[in-house]
């Protein structure tokens, strides 16, 4: 799925928007994140190096205002009916697997966070980490890293990156 729409954004953006902004946006949406955005800058052929780094960047970017002000945000959304049914389900998908994370806390939402499988990423991450009341402090530095390791494997793979290694 996250293919078709990388494909999607490849074919519908590119003679309007850089090949760079397009992995930025990419990476900065939900589901998408820096696994989307890697496949986006494959098809762009966009270098390895610049696309981590912008990918990286785009992932991370929403992180700190989820983990911020996603209770906020959520407690307003609640009052608009039709929206009110899809935060609840958000929350409560959410809170299932936040039940994984719980055990192990910091190590849970790292690994949470860096296997690439669809539903774990950095902005569920968050939401996870504001759930369990892990501060900021705390949170933040371990999504990144997870977002930083899902890079890494996803890249292994978009990339192929493991031929260069002899694997």
């Amino acid at each position: 799925m996250t293919e078709t729409i990388a494909q999607y954004f490849v074919d519908n953006f590119s003679d309007v928007l850089s090949d760079e902004l397009i992995v930025f946006i990419v990476s900065l949406l939900p589901i998408l994140e820096l696994r989307g955005g890697l496949i986006v800058a494959k098809l762009l052929e966009v270098s390895f190096f610049k696309a981590f780094i912008i990918c990286f960047i785009g992932n991370l970017l929403p992180v700190p205002f989820i983990l911020l002000f996603i209770r906020r945000i959520f407690s307003l959304l609640k009052k608009i009916r039709f929206v009110n049914q899809l935060i609840d389900r958000l929350e409560t998908r959410s809170v299932r697997k936040a039940e994984n994370v719980k055990k192990y806390r910091l190590w849970g939402l790292f690994l949470f966070v860096a296997i690439p499988l669809p539903g774990t990423g950095a902005w569920t991450g968050a939401l996870v980490a504001d759930l369990l009341d892990i501060r900021i402090k705390h949170s933040l530095p371990t999504i990144a890293l997870g977002v930083f390791v899902a890079g890494i494997l996803i890249s292994a793979f978009s990339y192929g990156l493991l031929g260069l290694i002899g694997i």
